[in-house]
């Protein structure tokens, strides 16, 4: 993987926090990746789940698949949501668990998490505890959450080591890992990934698939598996962006694991 210096990430992290900004206040736009209840519907969410919570965090969804096809989320868990945005996951989350459980919404974007908070009220949910911070610093004890789920979050994250190691960290003995990412199966050039621009459009960031899962791996995961693919960037409204995916072979991986 390519070095990133404190001062890249810092850009990095910038360039994705404005870029998602824009999904939370402008859910009308039209972006480079698929938003909103058509692109839930395009990864997999059945109609009934999207019905179920307020349609305002619906249209400011980004995500790229559909993690809950890994069945893990039980009643009275306790889950984390890395990356949880306006709050499609947390929500479906939420109803899963039941008021016995618990989920935490992490993300490091203010305007989503303000949205959160007004689609959880708005759906009555009370279950949600939203949390500053990021994936690479998760702000909860060890072996304090049963899932993790994450969809669309970590290719964006620079130091996937450390993120794959706090997933790691804050689940339980047993607990489960759900998640949806891109991931490439052509070598991204070092001078693609110094760009922070290049980051926040979901492509510059991802891994190739096997080192992806060899990085579960490595940080102590087993029975990491791929329930399957999806060519996600076909769904974007802008050729040059299916171009570029293209090149990259950049799809869609749901992938499990357990600790």
């Amino acid at each position: 993987m390519v070095a990133i210096t404190s001062l890249q990430k810092e850009h990095i992290t910038e360039a994705v926090r404005k870029m998602y900004t824009e999904v939370a206040t402008k859910p009308e736009k039209q972006f480079h990746f698929p938003t909103g209840r058509p692109a839930c519907e395009y990864v997999g969410y059945p109609a009934s789940q999207l019905d179920a919570i307020p349609a305002t965090a619906v249209e400011s969804f980004a995500g790229v698949g559909y993690p809950f096809a890994a069945d893990f989320i039980r009643e009275g868990d306790h889950v984390l949501d890395v990356g949880s945005g306006s709050g499609t996951d947390v929500l479906i989350a939420a109803m899963l668990t039941g008021t016995l459980g618990k989920v935490y919404a992490l993300d490091m974007t203010q305007a989503m998490r303000d949205k959160l908070h007004a689609n959880a009220s708005l759906a009555g949910v009370a279950n949600i505890d939203i949390i500053p911070g990021h994936a690479e610093d998760v702000p909860l004890h060890d072996a304090s959450v049963d899932v993790v789920t994450s969809n669309g979050v970590l290719n964006l994250v620079p130091d996937k080591r450390t993120a794959f190691s706090e997933i790691h960290r804050v689940l339980r003995p047993g607990g489960r890992v759900q998640i949806a990412d891109i991931v490439v199966n052509k070598e991204i050039s070092e001078q693609c990934r110094q760009d922070p621009k290049l980051w926040s459009e979901c492509i510059v960031g991802a891994m190739e698939e096997q080192d992806y899962l060899n990085l579960f791996r490595a940080v102590g995961f087993r029975a990491v598996s791929v329930l399957s693919h999806l060519d996600y960037f076909a769904a974007s409204a802008s050729q040059e962006t299916r171009n570029v995916a293209a090149s990259f072979g950049a799809v869609t991986v749901v992938m499990q694991a357990l600790k």
